[in-house]
């Protein structure tokens, strides 16, 4: 069972630089944050304003960067600080800024990376809440061609490909198969920007604070002298010829394909938008910050619809407990036995499996004409699931037994009727003290809960 906890920084890190949009000096602070908090951004140069949540706010552009929004505090080119905390694993983050954006600083992610690296990860008690994806998920823009698609797989993994009207980066491909290759592979790769788009960005003020210290410039389609002219006094570079078209940069291509791994680089820093860390395959075509957000936005959407995940079961598993071990801990017997067996057990987590069948004795009174499983067996089976979860941490769990002392929160959605599959996915609330234990569960069938309950439970000798 998945048992990866959340994460968050040991300590605190500020760096310092330019607003690509608005070329002020600026800092940015990345913080601890409690778990569950996610990724909070804070103007500190605003007061009275409510902390943004990357997560639950909006995206109110998305041309040359990242922008979100809630009341009057805007923040801006957060995607590159956003991609290092996702691809690393850093759940919970409260992240300052004395501004409306991050600081450019290279064009990259890698002083994110390398400041992450220095200050250190901390791991959290909470566990970590994947979405994982079960089926294809995919939004297109007809009008720019972009298409980006999310599949099933047992990971996050990503990759791209964009085809762009330039000799010098005509058709390029990149993959990230792994979150562990992110800061070897794709944090160093900078943004990137045609000499074409140049001058209508800084006539509309929106690269104020751009050199080529951090971003990649192309110059692929001849202009004249004067033209090149004039925009290189804009951008503060020494004149170029005319004549000689390539990539107009200070440093040299990390790699071939750096154009592409940045867009790479933004998609991950888009998908913190999402919430949750995901295990899917993302496969992107023309990738944009615009197609990147409205997918985002769909994936929230998702994630809300299916807010509580049923567990992934497959019946060619071994299971990790059996009928006859479930008799060895538990006293209940037939008719009274509702757990076949045990899928996945993890300190704070368990997984059970019963299979419905006409057969069942409560259906001959409950109802003759139209078999229901009655609900409070539908609790009874949970809890079951719960006192295994719990027996199974103690030493000689034979010899203790597990009862009721509360249910809260109960809610029926569906009925359970012969031939499903009902599978349980019961957690500690909190960990066991004085022989009490919390738990939340939840009955699936197929994707759906059919059921839900809080309850707590007293651990008792048996005599």
């Amino acid at each position: 069972m998945e048992t990866t906890k959340q994460k968050t920084l040991r300590g605190s890190f500020s760096l310092f630089g330019k607003g690509l949009h608005t070329g002020l000096s600026l800092t940015v602070t990345f913080n601890p944050a409690p778990e569950n908090t996610g990724y909070k951004i804070q103007r500190i140069d605003l007061e009275n304003q409510p902390i943004i949540d990357a997560v639950a706010e909006k995206v109110v552009d998305t041309q040359r960067g990242t922008v979100l929004a809630q009341g009057d505090a805007r923040v801006s080119t957060v995607e590159h600080g956003l991609s290092a905390l996702f691809a690393m694993g850093i759940d919970n983050c409260l992240i300052q800024v004395n501004g409306p954006e991050f600081p450019i600083l290279d064009g990259s992610a890698a002083m994110y990376v390398e400041k992450i690296n220095q200050v250190g990860i901390e791991e959290q008690n909470a566990p970590k809440d994947y979405y994982i994806i079960r089926k294809k998920i995919e939004v297109k823009d007809d009008e720019s061609g972009a298409c980006i698609t999310i599949l099933p797989d047992d990971q996050f993994s990503i990759t791209a490909m964009c085809s762009f009207e330039s000799k010098f980066i005509n058709s390029q491909f990149a993959t990230l198969d792994s979150m562990e290759n992110y800061e070897k592979e794709i944090a160093a790769a900078r943004t990137f920007v045609f000499v074409r788009d140049i001058e209508p960005l800084l006539q509309a003020n929106l690269i104020k604070g751009g050199d080529l210290d951090n971003a990649i410039v192309i110059y692929e389609k001849q202009t004249t002298q004067e033209r090149l002219d004039m925009l290189a006094d804009m951008l503060h570079v020494p004149h170029m010829d005319a004549n000689n078209l390539g990539y107009i940069q200070n440093k040299p291509l990390v790699w071939e394909n750096e154009c592409t791994r940045h867009k790479l680089l933004d998609i991950i820093g888009d998908m913190a938008l999402i919430g949750k860390p995901i295990k899917g395959r993302i496969v992107a075509t023309r990738p944009g910050h615009t197609i990147n957000n409205k997918f985002a936005r769909l994936m929230r959407k998702e994630i809300k619809k299916h807010e509580i995940q049923a567990p992934i079961y497959d019946p060619n598993e071994e299971p990790v407990m059996d009928n006859n071990r479930i008799r060895e801990l538990l006293p209940h017997r037939y008719p009274m036995q509702l757990v076949d067996k045990i899928t996945a057990i993890g300190p704070t987590t368990i997984v059970g499996v019963k299979n419905v069948t006409a057969n069942e004795p409560f259906f001959v009174g409950h109802f003759p004409q139209e078999p229901v499983m009655p609900g409070v067996l539908q609790i009874e089976a949970m809890a079951q699931c719960g006192g295994l979860l719990v027996l199974n941490q103690l030493e000689e769990p034979e010899r203790w037994s597990t009862y009721f002392i509360g249910i809260d929160n109960v809610k029926f959605r569906q009925k359970v009727v012969p031939g499903d599959t009902l599978l349980f996915r019961v957690e500690l609330l909190h960990p066991v003290r004085h022989g009490i234990s919390s738990m939340k569960g939840y009955m699936f069938v197929g994707d759906k809960v059919v059921s839900e309950a809080s309850f707590t439970a007293q651990i008792v000798k048996n005599k």
